[in-house]
């Protein structure tokens, strides 16, 4: 494909040096349907990125587009903060119908403003006021958010940096398999709270991803998730489960944590809870946690009603047989999977291990820098993936739950041509 240089003069003189997504895909983007995008040029790209996970039914889905429209040519309330409206009522509802209910999950749904950090925030300002505790723990590599309580809980040291201050009252515990299975599972962190000597405050609550996305698709086993709830159980810890990119059905269950067969004290759910794109985010707990008093923690934008009505128009579609999209993606999964097995058998591919779940997939290098040379050529090759992990070693695959087998064999195709042609 070839592109010509886009005008990109503008962002680069007026836009912060923040920018990031950017820089790896030096176009500028126009319009997108399902798993294409397009530049101003005409170029077509197929994305395998989906908005970091927000875009689970695609570039503007027809049917989510259709209720979103509707709704806002008959004047719908756009901006309603926690008042209640129409649009929020009938998204409870069959959010309890279709999630809740069918799984006998117990949740009160609080609306803590429009991203994922502030469901982290609201989830650890939660624990820390159920218990009275000030100290959470949380794991190597993993990733909460951007914000000052959500980058206590981040492993990524360049992330962490960016706090400008120190960042308190988080400890790390190895991940699953941290140690490559040397270590028993718990034995350092159940030691250290056992012992009074540690230095160990006594945590409020536990912070997990059941996959780490951004710290290089880290998979944890469900027998060791069971595990953790054990013993955050038997330790009078709060279980937070951390589902902002796995949730929403991205492992093949609506919840990751559902394979393993737990439930969880507090979940945290945004990025494709809206179904669209529009910013929404949610925080689940246990009934008998919801100890808030009325306006302890609100935000302008916690009434994003446009939200609302696309995220109930998605799960009307995709999930009122919950089965069917999880099969799916399953079935799309293990695509991807015997595509990686065979891209790991050839000699010139020089893999160190592929690893994921569902729609969720990491391809890892022996050579750390060579991610991001693929991701590059596939880029030219019209393919949108990211890198993730603590160096940037690990090509991601993210593609939408509504990708078609032919797409992902294209995508499929294309990956595979830019790991030969960087080696």
């Amino acid at each position: 494909m070839t592109i010509t240089q886009p005008d990109l003069s503008v962002f680069e003189t007026l836009e912060s040096e923040v920018r990031s997504y950017c820089r790896g895909w030096p176009t500028v983007f126009d319009r997108a349907q399902g798993s294409l995008m397009y530049d101003e040029d005409g170029h077509r790209y197929l994305d395998f990125f989906a908005g970091a996970g927000s875009l689970n039914y695609g570039h503007n889905n027809p049917v989510l587009k259709r209720a979103l429209i509707d709704y806002l040519m008959r004047d719908g309330v756009t901006h309603g903060l926690d008042m209640s409206t129409t649009a929020k009522r009938s998204f409870l509802q069959t959010f309890q119908d279709l999630v809740l209910r069918p799984r006998d999950l117990p949740y009160k749904v609080m609306f803590p403003g429009p991203t994922g950090t502030n469901a982290v925030e609201s989830a650890l300002k939660l624990a820390r006021k159920v218990k009275g505790r000030e100290a959470i723990v949380s794991f190597t590599n993993a990733f909460h958010g951007m914000s000052l309580g959500s980058l206590a809980v981040t492993g990524n040291a360049f992330k962490r940096a960016g706090a400008g201050i120190p960042l308190v009252h988080g400890t790390p515990m190895p991940f699953d398999n941290y140690f490559d299975g040397q270590v028993p599972d718990f034995l350092w962190f159940e030691r250290l709270l056992e012992d009074q000597g540690s230095g160990l405050n006594k945590p409020a609550a536990v912070i997990v991803e059941t996959v780490q996305g951004e710290g290089g698709i880290n998979v944890a086993r469900p027998q060791w998730l069971r595990a953790l709830a054990e013993l955050c159980e038997r330790q009078d810890m709060l279980l937070i489960v951390d589902d902002i990119q796995m949730g929403c059905g991205r492992t093949g269950a609506f919840f990751s944590f559902e394979e393993a067969g737990i439930v969880p004290d507090i979940v945290t759910v945004s990025k494709s809870i809206s179904g669209y794109g529009l910013p929404m985010s949610l925080c689940l707990f246990k009934p008998e946690l919801d100890i808030w008093e009325p306006g302890e923690h609100n935000g302008t934008f916690r009434g994003n009603n446009p939200a609302f009505v696309t995220a109930t128009a998605a799960l009307e579609t995709y999930w009122t047989d919950g089965s069917a999209m999880e099969k799916q993606t399953r079935a799309r999964g293990e695509q991807i999977e015997q595509s990686l097995i065979a891209l790991t058998e050839e000699n010139l591919a020089d893999v160190k291990e592929y690893r994921g779940r569902g729609l969720v997939w990491g391809l890892e290098f022996h050579d750390k820098s060579r991610a991001e040379r693929v991701t590059r050529r596939a880029f030219e090759l019209g393919l949108l993936i990211e890198t993730s992990g603590p160096e940037s070693e690990v090509v991601k695959l993210l593609p939408a739950l509504t990708v078609t087998p032919d797409e992902l064999d294209e995508g499929l195709s294309v990956l595979a041509r830019a790991v030969r042609e960087t080696i």
